[in-house]
């Protein structure tokens, strides 16, 4: 009794199986479920029983779409650098056919010697009014050589005793005062070397102004004018005072000075 129980709801089990897969209208697997046969006494063997089990379709969700990554732009290539063009190279001059000066090795150049100074003597007219210049009292004399009134010119000595202007420096170095000066030295320019040893006899006049005049010490170039006198006495070296060379005199010329311009 147990055992036909059991067969029949194992019968039963596969119908209500098989009938659910019909209806589902789906892909049936068939498996065959053999029993072995169950020895009873006096019963006879059962038949085999296939059972046909279904399989429920397990649905498969369609798998996701990967987009591909967008692709990466490849990076803009640099640019080369501009390629240096190697400097020109300067070609060696051609050797000249003309044989080049040799450098030769001079002594020390000697001292030029100073161009001699011209001579601008005033002309007939200004002399005609009294207007000289110390070219116009020039005499033939080296410097630091005894005088001698015979070297005075003829021109010179048509000068004695006329009213005259005279345009020059006055001496710094034999003033007492720079105010109310009566007597200096003027000379041909502002140098030191136009009076005394080493001087031309003939760059400088002693002046000597008038009574009740006088002058000021100023640094430009003044005109004097007075009346010219020739006086080889007056500005002697003193004895044992003259320089090197024998000269004899100071001065020899002056003016008798009545103004100062």
């Amino acid at each position: 009794m147990t055992v036909h129980r059991i067969s029949f709801l194992v019968v039963l089990g596969a119908t209500a199986l098989i009938g659910a897969c019909d209806r589902a209208e789906t892909p049936t697997t068939r498996i065959s479920i053999t029993a072995d046969p169950i020895s009873i006494k006096e019963q006879p063997s059962q038949p085999q029983l296939d059972v046909v089990a279904t399989e429920s379709p397990v649905p498969v969700e369609p798998s996701t779409k990967v987009e591909p990554a967008a692709q990466t732009e490849p990076a803009a290539q640099a640019e080369p650098a501009a390629q240096v063009e190697p400097a020109a190279q300067v070609e060696p001059a051609a050797p000249s056919s003309t044989p080049q000066p040799q450098s030769v090795v001079t002594s020390p150049q000697e001292p030029v010697p100073a161009s001699p100074v011209v001579e601008r003597k005033s002309s007939v007219t200004a002399r005609s009014k009294g207007e000289i210049n110390f070219d116009d009292l020039k005499f033939e004399l080296a410097k630091d050589a005894p005088f001698n009134s015979d070297l005075l010119t003829s021109d010179i000595r048509q000068l004695e005793g006329t009213k005259v202007k005279l345009r020059g420096y006055i001496l710094p170095s034999t003033l007492f005062s720079e105010t109310n000066i009566s007597q200096f030295v003027l000379v041909r320019d502002n140098q030191e070397c136009c009076f005394g040893p080493g001087a031309a006899l003939f760059d400088c006049v002693m002046v000597q102004m008038v009574e009740g005049k006088t002058t000021d010490f100023v640094t430009r170039p003044v005109t004097v004018e007075g009346k010219f006198v020739i006086d080889t006495e007056s500005y002697r070296y003193p004895p044992g005072y003259s320089p090197v060379g024998g000269a004899t005199h100071m001065a020899v010329f002056r003016i008798e000075g009545v103004s100062v311009q």
